[in-house]
């Protein structure tokens, strides 16, 4: 758990300085899953129990917990990851960019298309849509919005 705190602490903090999110309960419990999810190696939610301090008795509760948070409408994604992504862009002046457009399969189902910033060895999330194709292979006029929006 001593590993899990001290990420915790250095998530929080980076949170706090970049985002611009309303409630600091809202960072508080972002912090935590992101720190589980790095901790456990997994996108599981039972896995990331043990590395989050909580005086549920039962791994449901703690599962709730995450569901409410991941439900909640009053949480903005692009309040809290964008100035993230920014911040990270703005250390990575002098590095040269390339955007990345990628498409993957989930469950033979869904496409999910996503834009990232590539630098460094690095890709970095920027704008993703998620639509029910069961290919990889996408059209432009389907993945012309994204870039528009980029």
């Amino acid at each position: 758990m001593t590993n899990s705190t001290h990420l915790y602490g250095q998530l929080i903090n980076q949170l706090r300085q970049h985002s611009r999110a309303c409630d600091l309960r809202h960072l508080k419990a972002l912090a935590w899953m992101v720190g589980a999810l790095l901790c456990s190696e997994e996108l599981n939610l039972a896995a990331w129990e043990p590395y989050v301090p909580s005086r549920a008795t039962k791994a449901q509760s703690v599962e709730r917990r995450w569901h409410r948070f991941m439900e909640n409408g009053r949480i903005s994604v692009m309040a809290i990851y964008i100035p993230l992504v920014l911040a990270a862009l703005s250390r990575w002046k002098q590095q040269r960019l390339y955007l990345a457009l990628d498409t993957t399969v989930l469950w033979d189902r869904f496409c999910m298309i996503h834009l990232s910033v590539v630098c460094c060895g690095r890709a970095v999330p920027v704008l993703w849509r998620v639509l029910e194709h069961g290919s990889a292979t996408v059209a432009f006029e389907t993945y012309k919005p994204v870039l528009r929006r980029a």
